[in-house]
Order: C-alpha cells, then sequence, then structure tokens
C-alpha cells in the first residue's frame, strides 16, 4: 500500500532531482512553495540532499492563488531580466490545465526518476496532458505530485446529537434542519462536483447538460449556505457559528485532533481527489 507518508518522500525526491536538474553548475535555485505544505524535516532533508551544489531559497506563499499570479507575471515578462522568477514552484493539479494551456508552466523529464517510477498510476495519469492541458497518458509530465487529500465534511458532534443523526451522504447538506448552518468551498468544480456525487455522476462529469436537475439540486444547495471560503472556512465551525463544513482534508484533520467536537468523514458516495505538484515555470528554460 503507498502512504500518504511515501508519496511525500517520492515528491521531495523528484524535487532534488529536479532542482539538481535546473543548473548544472553552483548556482541560486529559487523553489516557491506553498506555506506549511512540506514538514521542516522534509524540507531539511532536501537542503542536505542538494547544499552541496546549489544555494537554495525557499519562499513561502500563503496560497496557490499567489503562486498563480506570479507565474502570469513573469510569462508576461518573459522578455525581460528573470532573475525574480523561481526555479520550481507549487501548484494545485486544479490550475494544471489552465496553466498548461497558457503556457505558463514547460514539461518535466521524469520518467527516468526513481520517484517517478514507484508513483501509483493514479497520480502519473494526472499530471500527464497533452498541450491544451487535457488527460493524455501519451503526453508529456508537467508536474510531479508531492502532497494528496480529498474534499471531505467537517461538522460539530454535539449539534448533530440534538438532531438524533449524523452526515453520512452529501445527500445530507439539502436536508431542512441545516438551512443557513454549512459552509461551502467557493470553488464552483467543487460544489458542483459534489452535487453530481449526489445525483449519482462522476465529479469528473463533463457535459453538465446532461446531468438531470443539477440547476435546481445547485440553487437548493445554495439557500443551505451560510457563506463560501476556501480560506476562511474553519474558525466558524470551530465557534459553532457553522454546525457543518465542506473542505479540504488537510486543512480538517488538524482541526479534528486538536478539537474533540469536531467529527470529520468522507462521504459515502466518493468524493474528489487533489494533489499538489512541483512544476517549472516556462520562463526558465
Amino acid at each position: 500500500m503507498f502512504n500518504r507518508r511515501e508519496f511525500l518522500w517520492v515528491g521531495a525526491l523528484a524535487l532534488a532531482q529536479l532542482a539538481s536538474g535546473c543548473s548544472s553548475v553552483p548556482a541560486d535555485l529559487r523553489v516557491r512553495l506553498l506555506k506549511d505544505s512540506l514538514p521542516s524535516r522534509v524540507l531539511g532533508g532536501f537542503r542536505q540532499e542538494i547544499a552541496q551544489s546549489v544555494a537554495l531559497a525557499f519562499e513561502p506563499e500563503a496560497k496557490l492563488k499567489g503562486i498563480w499570479n506570479r507565474l502570469q507575471a513573469w510569462q508576461e515578462n518573459a522578455s525581460q531580466d528573470q532573475n525574480g522568477a523561481a526555479d520550481l514552484v507549487t501548484l494545485g493539479d486544479y490550475w494544471l490545465a489552465s496553466a498548461i494551456s497558457e503556457e505558463l508552466v514547460q514539461p518535466l523529464d521524469l520518467k527516468q526518476l526513481s520517484g517517478w517510477q514507484r508513483l501509483p498510476p493514479r497520480w502519473k495519469s494526472l499530471v500527464q496532458r497533452d498541450h491544451q492541458g487535457q488527460l493524455d497518458d501519451s503526453g508529456p509530465i508537467w508536474g510531479a505530485p508531492y502532497r494528496w487529500g480529498c474534499t471531505a465534511i467537517a461538522y460539530r458532534r454535539e449539534q448533530f446529537e440534538s438532531l438524533g443523526w449524523t452526515p453520512t451522504d452529501w445527500s445530507d447538506l439539502w436536508r431542512e434542519e441545516l438551512r443557513d448552518r454549512i459552509s461551502l468551498l467557493n470553488q464552483p468544480r467543487e460544489v458542483i462536483g459534489l452535487t453530481l456525487k449526489k445525483l449519482g455522476f462522476s465529479y469528473n462529469t463533463r457535459d453538465l447538460n446532461s446531468v438531470p436537475n443539477l440547476e435546481q439540486e445547485l440553487l437548493a444547495l445554495n439557500k443551505q449556505a451560510k457563506f463560501y471560503s476556501s480560506d476562511s472556512y474553519l474558525q466558524p465551525l470551530i465557534l459553532g457559528d457553522t454546525w457543518l463544513a465542506v473542505g479540504w482534508s488537510n486543512d480538517l484533520l488538524p482541526v479534528q485532533a486538536r478539537y474533540p467536537q469536531i467529527e470529520v468523514l468522507m462521504p459515502h458516495p466518493g468524493t474528489a481527489l487533489w494533489a499538489d505538484l512541483w512544476v517549472q515555470p516556462s520562463s526558465k528554460t
């Protein structure tokens, strides 16, 4: 079984080998990564791995949106001095298709890396795309996955005990007693995806017009939501301002460990997996 820790270390190994390939002589290597997305021990091991050949600088970014904005800025100024551009950056798989189609990133030569050979097929296929950003098992490799998680539900145990039931399914979000007591991620892909799962369809259904009652279900779910947020939904849940939050497992599981009144579950019909990737900006050639 390929567990989360092995996945993380394979990603760190890929980063080390990618970094070594960015420069054939001692030089500054800039890695812009999502803040707190790698444990300090992994960063320390990585520094030891390449410290003799590269002067390494990790530059944390608070949000993936900030890294995306930098990729666009670097591409717009590609003809100018690129000393400010990072050599490698973190990117969420959600952004990968757009990054490829907008030519913000370039393919990576990973097939010969030991870490790539150990990666499960699910994650290899995630980063093999054509030049329009669509999944293609014969396409180039555009990123090295290093962290994964899923979309999940967190809820307050006490409030649901008073209701006499606990959530298990995406369809529970539509129950009348949760009106104005839930928060949803501010990501159309996630909201539409969980609604598709409720209706018995795949999260990745492309032809949304073919899904019966999708619009009505989305309108009904919108009436349930107290607010939409992708980065400020934990505190309201902890304080009891909301009873249930749809969020990402990397946010929710630490909260569950710290606050015993919070329970986390992966809904029964299935959910969406996500991954953070190492990518190389196209402005760095």
